[in-house]
């Protein structure tokens, strides 16, 4: 199938290397069925697949947290790369010389960290001329305020051509992210990847964010609003690079459904800047965050999958042309065969 190959085989911006500072910490995520976690292994951050090796149970039930990587049903654990076998000498040598933890590959871009089942190419390759941003994103990030998942009522393509998709914000978002009068995009392309970048034309909110925007340290400079989408599954949005929202859209086992995850990413303060004073945005960013995608999931849950035919842009304006690249980006998936 489609959604297994694009899980496999490309590459997915999983976190943000300061979700998981201290050894314990972890996140888990859902897609077609299946559990991953991200892991800080005493010190390094590892992703594997969330059941134990033994006998199948999870390891992790919570969504994130801090506990060792260890099985309640019999105590098998994973610390220091090293699996931790009670009673292992019950066990026969062949036996355990076969066990593994379901590892991903990973790789870094700058503090992002991606992972793949089975990448059919390198990252860098995957992100082209987009890792460099990437990666100077990045390293303005400092921490995350807010995590966000529950199920889309929706097939993920709905919920990514959603997000790529600017017409309908004076429509569905009127009091959120309509108040930024955003201007048509600068959209740019790169491989299956894609960049929009808006400028904010109401003149009291574009000053209030510049005037804001003196308390951030930011390398990445960012004037206005900026959606970036990384295929296939993952946006990245920003205004003003004050904050930064991670989201995720995997596809579920089950047909007309969603997993989504958002995370606000905080960007780092300058110097003298107490982090303490900045609680009360980073919160109401969180907020105003929660409500537009709850905007956006009721209007994806109103487009059920029978009427939604990802070979067909001929019914799609110039303003759409972020979607007709993302429908060709699938067509050619599927003419390269195993779907």
């Amino acid at each position: 199938m489609m959604n297994k190959k694009l899980r496999d085989h490309y590459w997915h911006l999983l976190c943000h290397r300061s979700e998981l500072p201290q050894p314990g910490d972890f996140l888990r995520l859902q897609w077609l069925g299946q559990d991953i976690v991200a892991a800080n292994d005493a010190g390094e951050i590892i992703v594997f697949d969330n059941l134990c090796p033994h006998r199948g149970a999870r390891f992790f039930d919570a969504e994130y947290g801090n506990a060792p990587i260890s099985c309640a049903y019999h105590g098998w654990t994973f610390q220091a790369g090293t699996l931790l076998i009670p009673s292992r000498e019950k066990y026969q040598a062949c036996e355990l010389s076969k066990v593994s933890m379901g590892m991903l590959k990973t790789e870094w871009c700058g503090d992002f960290l991606f992972a793949s089942v089975k990448p059919a190419q390198t990252l860098d390759m995957q992100l082209g001329e987009l890792s460099q941003q990437l990666a100077s994103i990045s390293m303005d990030i400092n921490g995350r305020a807010d995590w966000n998942a529950y199920t889309y009522e929706c097939d993920w393509k709905i919920a990514i051509e959603n997000g790529l998709d600017s017409l309908h914000t004076p429509y569905v978002h009127t009091d959120t992210l309509g108040r930024l009068s955003l201007s048509d995009p600068d959209n740019v392309y790169i491989a299956d990847n894609s960049t929009a970048s808006f400028q904010i034309t109401d003149a009291s909110v574009a000053k209030k964010l510049r005037s804001a925007a003196r308390l951030f340290s930011r390398t990445e400079p960012i004037d206005g609003y900026i959606s970036i989408y990384l295929f296939p599954f993952t946006m990245l949005t920003s205004t003003c690079g004050l904050s930064y929202s991670l989201q995720n859209f995997f596809p579920s086992a089950q047909e007309q459904k969603t997993h989504f995850y958002s995370r606000l990413l905080k960007t780092s303060l300058r110097a003298g800047v107490p982090a303490v004073s900045m609680d009360h945005f980073f919160l109401s960013t969180a907020e105003v965050n929660r409500q537009v995608f709850r905007e956006d999931h009721h209007i994806c849950s109103r487009i059920p999958i029978q009427g939604y035919d990802w070979n067909d842009v001929s019914r799609l304006s110039v303003d759409e042309e972020k979607i007709i690249h993302f429908r060709k980006s699938l067509q050619r998936v599927a003419s390269a065969g195993d779907v």
